[in-house]
């Protein structure tokens, strides 16, 4: 999902579409998510990833909000943590806590694979 505050989608999207076509299971929450809906998502589909978005600088805070909440919610270590969009790096998923950053749809299923054990 794309967190708080964030309405893009397309990058979200294509990486959603990519996934799916690499025969992962995917639940797209949309744009604007609650750091609460995201993990609610995650105990309901049993996630092994979370695949956080954003494009804004201004919401990307929404992302380490999001894995603090896994983390109070006692099922971070249950869920692998990937973020992409405009504004985040590999830096950033390293200071938030994130278990791999995309920087685009085609890494974004490297990191899948590689959080998962398949690569």
């Amino acid at each position: 999902g794309t967190v708080a505050g964030d309405l893009h989608d397309i990058g979200k999207s294509i990486v959603a579409a990519l996934l799916i076509a690499n025969g992962y299971r995917v639940v797209d929450l949309g744009t604007d998510v609650p750091a609460e809906k995201l993990v609610g998502a995650v105990k309901e589909h049993q996630a092994d990833v979370l695949g956080l978005s954003a494009l804004l600088t201004t919401t990307a805070a929404g992302m380490e909000s999001t894995i603090k909440q896994l983390e109070s919610d006692e099922i971070r270590g249950k869920v692998k943590v990937m973020i992409g969009g405009g504004a985040t790096n590999a830096n950033y998923a390293k200071q938030i806590g994130a278990d791999a950053y995309g920087e685009n749809a085609a890494e974004a299923i490297s990191s899948a694979k590689r959080v998962l054990g398949i690569l």
